[in-house]
């Protein structure tokens, strides 16, 4: 473990701790209430950062061990998964998306904590990123660290349109 990799740790669970805070706090109305942004209800959104910690941890683990990037994967192909998911996931309940949230952010910050600045610094190809030989800890960065960052400004946004 070194240094990086801690400082990428500690700012994953920076982001789930800061969603956390934010939507627990809101109403049973709140936590319902659509996104037009994003098409999708507060819930669905805290259950969609939580659920795609471990798919992220997936792309984490084969690019710090040298198995490549991500390859294949189109924005399309994000869409209809996410669609899928807010259809699955559409009674989601506060108590079970933040303790999934808290737990699949804890998992995927262990998991970076263990890393090495070489696993760090393995690059491969991310199709998301139009192929672009990307490192893990770019990876890292763009995914689960901003990927809360981003919903909880979305979720917040809502909220204050909808008071």
């Amino acid at each position: 473990m070194g240094t990086r990799a801690e400082h990428l740790a500690d700012r994953i669970l920076q982001g789930s701790q800061e969603l956390k805070a934010y939507t627990e706090g809101l109403t049973d109305d709140q936590w319902k209430v659509m996104s037009d942004h994003e098409g999708r209800t507060v819930n669905v959104l805290v259950h969609h950062v939580a659920s795609a910690y471990l798919v992220e941890l997936d792309v984490i683990n084969g690019m710090a061990n040298g198995d490549g990037g991500l390859k294949g994967v189109t924005w399309d192909m994000v869409d209809g998964m996410n669609a899928q998911h807010a259809q699955g996931n559409a009674e989601a309940t506060k108590a079970d998306s933040l303790a999934l949230l808290e737990k699949n952010a804890q998992t995927v910050a262990d998991a970076v904590r263990g890393l090495s600045d070489a696993q760090l610094d393995n690059a491969g190809p991310v199709s998301l990123n139009w192929d672009a030989p990307l490192t893990t800890q770019y990876f890292i960065e763009e995914h689960p660290i901003s990927h809360s960052f981003r919903h909880l400004r979305s979720i917040q946004a809502v909220v204050e349109n909808n008071a």
